[in-house]
């Protein structure tokens, strides 16, 4: 079933709501969210034009390009909102995210879906959007409590180096604080999924006439490849990013900025 335009119009009414509250608790957040559903819409507009040509065209090297330029935004906004050194932090961002969801992402449409051609924009451009943001979020909190923890704990971090530890032995324990804080979230919601909350890939499909059982199935792969995804891509940005934030002796070089 489609949704009008007109209809859509009335549904954004519903705005009114949280505005409402925001205006008369005096939280200073109404311009925001009136930015903020601003460029949704322009941006979601966006989307429906140039993936409506992205499929009628379904050039595979169009869609590679697409992806490319998708992991560069990505990259770009990680570094943004981690603060960190742009020219250390954004090539193994840029990296993890193309690696991660190349492998993880054909992994999908191969052997699980059993594409025969999985550059197809229909499948290959949305499972490949998902994957990037999915991962985008859990670098940004990887790498800024990392880098924070250790910029915050020198004094823990050099005692275990001048102790005999090697790096990584060093290093593990603000590894496993900051995996520990982007992936909690990720666990927790998806132990609930399905009683407390309805995903919005599952529902989608079902509005769109697909059977329960087939929704169902595709939305237990898209949890556990963007899982997936953002473990491998945290892992492998940590460790390039490393390579590069920290001199031979093992001292911080890489300043988090306030």
């Amino acid at each position: 079933m489609d949704i009008s335009y007109s209809s859509l119009a009335i549904g954004l009414l519903l705005l009114l709501v949280p505005l409402f509250f925001l205006w008369k608790l005096r939280t200073g957040l109404v311009r925001a969210t009136c930015v903020a559903a601003l460029r949704m819409i322009v941006q979601l507009a966006f989307i429906s034009i140039y993936l409506r040509y992205l499929f009628e065209w379904d050039l595979p090297w169009l869609n590679t390009l697409w992806v490319i330029v998708m992991a560069l935004i990505a990259t770009h906004t990680t570094v943004e909102r981690t603060r960190l050194r742009r020219g250390i932090v954004a090539l193994p961002a840029f990296v993890a995210f193309c690696v991660s969801a190349l492998l993880v992402g054909f992994f999908f449409l191969v052997p699980v879906l059993g594409l025969e051609h999985p550059f197809t924009a229909r499948y290959f451009v949305p499972i490949m959007g998902i994957l990037m943001g999915n991962m985008l979020g859990v670098n940004v909190l990887t790498l800024s409590t990392f880098y924070s923890g250790i910029e915050r704990e020198q004094a823990t971090y050099y005692y275990l180096l001048a102790s005999g530890a090697s790096r990584f032995e060093a290093w593990l324990p603000f590894m496993r604080e900051a995996v520990q804080k982007s992936f909690t979230p990720c666990i927790a919601n998806m132990a609930v999924m399905g009683i407390v909350a309805l995903p919005g890939t599952m529902i989608g499909q079902i509005l769109g006439g697909s059977p329960p059982d087939v929704a169902v199935k595709y939305q237990m792969m898209i949890v556990i490849i963007t899982m997936s995804a953002s473990m491998l891509s945290l892992i492998l940005a940590l460790w390039l990013s490393t390579r590069r934030a920290f001199d031979a002796y093992g001292r911080l070089t890489l300043k988090v900025e306030n």
